[in-house]
């Protein structure tokens, strides 16, 4: 089963690079729980960074999904008109930035704080929201 998840998200991983698209490792199943361990997030975050991924999918559930973004740099604003949005931070550190408006890509009287590893942020719909003041680089599961 391992090597067919690896054979899988190698693959999708040159279909995705190929498209520029968020590659996809599996459905939502309806029958059963996955699990997601420590150690597959880990070779994830190795597979990622070897092949410069902006966004994984780990698992697409249609309405809802499980995501991995590893970022190194501040990132456009952005609102979410129909998704909530739940981030846990594994590692790395940044600022986030939520509320107020976007203007020009960047939120103006919005509400800044720090984001660590161990953090949890929750989204709610049409806030606006972007992560600044990367310090090095900064990983989170995105779950929506």
């Amino acid at each position: 089963m391992r090597t067919l998840v690896l054979a899988v998200f190698t693959v999708g991983v040159a279909v995705g690079i190929a498209f520029a698209q968020t590659v996809t490792i599996e459905k939502a199943p309806a029958d059963h729980a996955v699990s997601i361990p420590k150690e597959k997030l880990a070779q994830y975050f190795k597979d990622m960074d070897a092949k410069k991924l902006m966004t994984l999918r780990m698992i697409e559930g249609g309405k809802y999904s499980v995501n991995m973004r590893p970022i190194t740099n501040a990132e456009t604003a952005l609102v979410h008109p129909q998704t909530v949005d739940t981030w846990v931070v594994p590692e790395g550190s940044g600022t986030l930035t939520t509320g107020g408006k976007i203007v020009d890509g960047k939120i103006v009287g919005g509400e800044s704080r720090p984001l660590k590893a161990g953090d949890v942020e929750f989204i709610p719909t049409n806030l606006a929201h972007g992560v600044s003041g990367v310090n090095g680089s900064i990983t989170f599961l995105n779950i929506r």
